[in-house]
Parts: C-alpha cells; structure tokens; sequence
C-alpha cells in the first residue's frame, strides 16, 4: 500500500507538472496569437477584406423616392402608409462564414528546420482567423487525421478565437494518417451556407478524391493551403540514415550517400507534387504552397495579388 505522505507528494508533484504544461501552453498560444494579430493590422488584414466579400445583399431601410431610382424598388405598402413613394434601401451582405481545415495527422510533427508543419499549420490558421474577426466574419474549425477529430461551429470573439490555436496547435488526435475523405464530405453534407474554406494541409496521402474535392469547390469557395518540409522534397546526404513514416510506422534504411538514391527519392517527389499541383489546377481550386523553411507572408501576398486580379477581370 502506498504511504499517504508519498500519494501527496505524488499529486503536488503531477500538480505542478501540469501547471507547467498549461503556462507552456498558454505561452505557444499567446505568441501566436501577438505575432499574427500584429500582421493583421499592418497589411494582411486589409488584403483579405479586398480578396473576400460577402454575398448578396441586406435590407438596411427605407427612405423617400429619389429621381432616377428604380420604380421596382418601390414599397407600396409603406408607400401607401405615408403618402408618397418609399423605396427600400440595401446594403451589400459583408459577412461570411469561414471555416479552417486543418490536417493534425502524424506527418504534420515533422520539422526539419525551424517549427513543424503542424505548428506552421496552426499560425497560418491563426492569421485567418484574426483576419476573418476583423471583418466580421465568423470563423469554423475542422482537424482531421483520416477522420474528423473536432468541429467547432463558426463563431465570433476573441476567446473563440484563442481556443482556435489551442486546438489547430495542441489537440491530440485518435488517428495518424492522412486522408480528405470525411472533412470533405463533411463540407459537403453538413455545411449548409457556402462558405469561405482554407484546407490546410500537407496533403501526404495516396487516394483519388478529384470528384469530391469537385464537389465541395463548386459549393464552397475553397482555398488549398500545403505545408511541406524541404527535407521531404529534396533528400540530404547524410549517410546511412533509417527513415520512418509517421503515419504506418513503416521503416526503411537509406544510403543518403548516394547520388543515385537521392536523384531517385528527389524525382519521386518533385513527380509527386506536381501530380497534386495538377489535381488542383484541373479542379480550379486555388493553392497556395508554403515551406516550414520559408516565411509564409510572401506567398500569401502573391496569392492575394492573384486573386484581386482575377475577381477585377
């Protein structure tokens, strides 16, 4: 039987190990959050608020009839009341919803210089969702493995926000692998309003989704965000090294050392991503590519160029 004494120490000392892990949570939490909340209000913000309006339009009043108005916008009944012409008055709808998919499967812990993919993922995720706050809109979270691991409805609000990037950041999923299957038909069947979707992922999986992913683009306006690690792309020469996938637990030994094994692995890959660069292109999907080496600012400015570009002709 235990001593008592020593089931006390046990608990203070689990007691302070969670205080610990909680400060450090909350420590990743608030960097995050300075860091995109300061981008939003230098540039990034205002490039989403041209990008992304909301559609059709709100009644907003009535007011008196106006040479050159149109006659079908005319109330009668208030016109009646009043005893001369009322016409009603709109504004444009800016409100949106948006919703961040992000993939929390196990590849996303992969890091080889600076943050992870995951902890990538989740900044990226965060600045969406100030930016999104700012203007008004309502901002929906979706993790997936090879399954739904949490939805969280849109919503408003700083506290909303903040448990965002707790979870884009620190859930801990009950699946490893890779798969779009079930967050888009989720998207499919259970988002009803269309929506402004960010699919953030590093899209490292082996299936055809072309007619689903087809679907949910017509009915969403959905933006694929990929975040890779340059050690994925292209093999270091490293010698004999042991290579795992994250997600099945497969192992193999390398010989990094060798021109012919890295010219074979870079080929593979480089077939690899432009075979998913081409899926999206022949979807009309947009993509935005980040690397974990690169900072992620640039090419979201690039996109957003192209897309004001785009919606003017």
């Amino acid at each position: 039987m235990i001593p008592k004494k020593q089931t006390k120490a046990d608990s203070a000392a689990l007691t302070e190990h969670s205080r610990s892990e909680i400060t450090a949570i909350l420590k990743k939490v608030r960097k995050i959050e300075l860091r995109t909340r300061g981008l939003v209000r230098e540039s990034f913000g205002g490039e989403y608020r041209s990008c992304f309006k909301g559609e059709g339009i709100d009644f907003e009043d009535f007011r008196e009839y106006q040479p050159g108005d149109e006659v079908r916008s005319i109330d009668w009944n208030v016109t009646a009341r009043m005893g001369h012409p009322f016409v009603k008055k709109f504004t444009e709808e800016r409100e949106m919803t948006v919703f961040l998919c992000v993939d929390i499967s196990a590849s996303g812990n992969y890091g080889s210089f600076g943050p992870s993919k995951r902890e990538m993922m989740a900044e990226v995720a965060a600045l969406i969702t100030f930016s999104a706050l700012q203007n008004k809109d309502k901002v929906g979270l979706i993790l997936f493995t090879d399954r739904v691991e949490l939805f969280l409805p849109p919503s408003k609000g700083t506290a909303h926000a903040l448990r965002l990037i707790r979870e884009a950041l620190l859930f801990e999923p009950t699946g490893e692998r890779t798969s779009l299957v079930e967050p888009i038909h989720l998207l499919i069947n259970a988002v009803r309003k269309r929506s402004l979707v960010f699919l953030i992922s590093d899209f490292l999986f082996d299936e055809d989704l072309n007619a689903d992913l087809r679907v949910a683009g017509r009915k969403h306006d959905l933006v694929a965000i990929q975040v890779s690690d340059p050690a994925e792309l292209e093999l270091p020469a490293a010698g004999h090294v042991r290579l795992e996938d994250p997600e099945t637990g497969r192992q193999v030994e390398v010989n990094t050392s060798s021109a012919k094994v890295r010219h074979a692995y870079n080929a593979e890959a480089l077939r690899w991503q432009e075979e998913i660069d081409r899926q999206f292109k022949r979807l009309a999907i947009d993509k935005i590519s980040l690397r974990t080496n690169e900072e992620y600012l640039p090419a979201l400015h690039s996109f957003f160029k192209r897309r004001q570009r785009r919606d003017v002709v």
